[in-house]
């Protein structure tokens, strides 16, 4: 049986009850950073176990969280970092690994690169920039990944 991943970014202090509701079916949840407030992690911790990693606007509260993160899920190797940047063209940083999930851009975006998959989910919290409020939901089955994008609804930006 895959385990169900819920995977999401930006939250910028908003947890959606669309998202949560989402999320309460998943074995785990990985957030890509700027997450805002402690209570949001507190709150995603209740739905599943958390992998999280700090973003650029994430304060003194989140010093203790990592700037990037590695670690394996089924047989698959997961890098999580905020910023891809921080990682593009440093090939010895991701050795070995087969998931590069960031944030830090809203934007959603899937991509195979060098043969491992980057995954941006976008942002499920307050709508910046007229993005779309996206997430993703991960299956991964051995080293088999299948990827959802959900996208939530503008008409009630809040649900």
């Amino acid at each position: 049986m895959p385990t169900k991943i819920g995977v999401i970014s930006d939250t910028h202090g908003l947890l959606r009850p669309k998202v949560c509701a989402a999320l309460s079916v998943c074995d785990m949840i990985i957030h890509g950073g700027d997450i805002n407030k402690p209570e949001i992690i507190e709150e995603l911790e209740r739905i599943a176990p958390l992998y999280v990693v700090r973003g650029n606007n994430d304060k003194e509260w989140a010093e203790h969280l990592p700037a990037s993160l590695t670690f394996t899920i089924e047989d698959c190797k997961f890098f999580l970092i905020h910023n891809k940047k921080e990682v593009l063209g440093k090939p010895e940083a991701l050795a070995g690994i087969d998931v590069v999930i960031y944030g830090h851009s809203h934007k959603y975006a899937q991509d195979m690169i060098d043969g491992r998959l980057w995954l941006n989910p976008g942002s499920c919290g307050k709508r910046r920039f007229d993005q779309a409020i996206t997430f993703a939901i991960m299956d991964v089955d051995g080293k088999d990944i299948n990827v959802e994008k959900i996208t939530i609804s503008h008409n009630n930006p809040i649900k």
